[in-house]
């Protein structure tokens, strides 16, 4: 039996532990061949089961309305995978997208959001991989389930493979680097190129990282698409504010909001959140233990400019200055512009 009868099995995913297959090996098994777990073009229905529980990420309910600015990256998405999964006539040949993709930039500034915002819009299967998902105790494990990743991915097509913090997977190969790492990243690489074996096939590779200059040349290759997610500018941090305090009772005028909008430079996403829900402790620390047990939600004073202010002492930007020019010096060098 051919390596393509065998896939084609496994299109009943998700669900049962794709008997067929398991019937197809039970029978190469009984004629003398390897366990189903060696033979070659066979996949382990313990893996493919690997994948997707652990793996598959069934509920990204994000919408692009969710994720605040970030228009060209948008844009990008929308381009690479929402509309080929709705015209693919449209987007062959010359048209056809890129099939990687490298978010890059300061930490908590949608990055992942972003990735659940397109495998939700494109009705897509999302594969959320981290270091920790790929990686095992047996020795030649990792990589069979690599290949059981792009494999499932293929038969799920529209696929998105997110790999978050794919520095710490993929990162720069060395000399005494340890082989079982040095296996991994290699058979990445190679299921990177055989998903574009099939040009009808789409399936996305999107990573993410805020250390772009720590991946391997060789990623790079494969991610030719490179967005910079930066830290929000006054804009997009006045929409951050004005939906932290969606459902809130505040009381900022204009004055003050563009004020707080302005001495929040250099503030994330996440940095903002974390503001915004420490002001709105202030309020309840200024009743007293007896108080807070008896007065009613409805009583409570609104939020004003003043309570951010003292916020701001206790929550401070998280990414250096240093850090911050180092990702811009690096967006100007490799950065898609």
């Amino acid at each position: 039996m051919t390596s393509n009868a065998k896939i084609s099995t496994l299109h009943n995913l998700p669900g049962t532990k794709t008997s067929t297959l398991a019937t197809e090996n039970q029978r190469e098994n009984s004629a003398g061949s390897k366990p189903s777990k060696e033979v070659s073009g066979s996949y382990d229905t313990r893996l493919v089961e690997m994948i997707t529980t652990a793996i598959v990420d069934r509920s990204p309910a994000v919408r692009w309305d969710d994720v605040a600015g970030l228009d060209k990256a948008k844009q990008t998405l929308l381009e690479m995978v929402i509309l080929p999964t709705k015209r693919r006539d449209l987007f062959t040949g010359l048209r056809k997208p890129a099939r990687g993709l490298l978010l890059f930039g300061p930490p908590g500034n949608g990055k992942t959001m972003l990735a659940k915002a397109v495998a939700s819009e494109s009705h897509a299967t999302f594969f959320n991989v981290s270091a920790s998902s790929l990686t095992s105790k047996w020795v030649g494990e990792a990589e069979k389930l690599v290949r059981t990743l792009f494999m499932v991915a293929v038969n799920r097509q529209p696929s998105v493979i997110f790999m978050d913090e794919i520095d710490s997977l993929l990162s720069t190969r060395v000399t005494n680097e340890n082989d079982a790492s040095r296996r991994l990243k290699s058979e990445v690489l190679v299921q990177f190129d055989g998903v574009t074996s099939n040009q009808n096939d789409l399936v996305i590779v999107i990573g993410a990282t805020n250390k772009p200059q720590e991946l391997d040349d060789a990623v790079l290759r494969r991610l030719v698409k490179r967005i910079y997610i930066p830290l929000p500018d006054g804009s997009v941090r006045r929409l951050l504010l004005k939906s932290q305090l969606k459902g809130q009772a505040f009381s900022l005028p204009g004055n003050d909001l563009e004020r707080l909008v302005r001495e929040t430079e250099g503030y994330s996403g996440s940095d903002l959140q974390a503001l915004c829900e420490e002001a709105a402790m202030m309020p309840i620390r200024e009743l007293g233990q007896q108080h807070i047990l008896t007065i009613k939600p409805s009583q409570l004073r609104r939020l004003k400019y003043e309570d951010f202010k003292k916020a701001m002492d206790v929550i401070r930007p998280s990414l250096q200055r240093s850090k911050w020019e180092e990702l811009e010096q690096w967006n100007r060098e490799f950065g898609s512009n």
